[in-house]
């Protein structure tokens, strides 16, 4: 049984591994269609509760997450749960932290930091990553364990 998303659904980012994700704005309300598995909420405040595993990483809007050293370990699990799971990554309105994070997981798959904004503009949101502040983070962005 699959259980990642339909490649056509709202908001679903394919990796260049055909890894898919689900970016979305959190305050235009959940999206019809099956729910994630894992999520991931990038958010100042933490997020409600929901029915799925769910981790919060604390991530003011317009800025960058609070704890830098937290971000490339979770959005490696996020990676790694994506090849076989349905994992969602979502913030307030699903363009800046979210395309952030999602230019982030392009990385880790593969994609190079100075071409994953554009990556991600391309396939998920034209306006995704909306700072100066967040596009320079992906340009630096480098998690460890990136060899395997």
């Amino acid at each position: 049984m699959d259980t990642t998303w339909e490649p056509t659904a709202p908001g679903v980012l394919r990796l260049p591994s055909g890894r898919l994700v689900r970016g979305r704005g959190l305050r235009a309300g959940p999206p019809t269609g099956p729910a994630p598995t894992f999520a991931v909420y990038l958010l100042g405040a933490p997020p409600p509760p929901v029915d799925w595993e769910s981790r919060w990483l604390p991530w003011p809007d317009f800025r960058l997450p609070r704890d830098r050293a937290a971000v490339g370990p979770l959005l490696r699990e996020v990676w790694e749960r994506a090849a076989s799971e349905r994992v969602e990554v979502a913030c307030g309105g699903g363009r800046g932290r979210t395309g952030t994070a999602l230019a982030c997981l392009a990385v880790i798959d593969g994609v190079p930091p100075a071409e994953a904004v554009a990556f991600v503009r391309r396939h998920y949101h034209r306006r995704a990553v909306e700072t100066f502040w967040q596009k320079r983070y992906v340009a630096t962005f480098r998690p460890a364990g990136l060899d395997g």
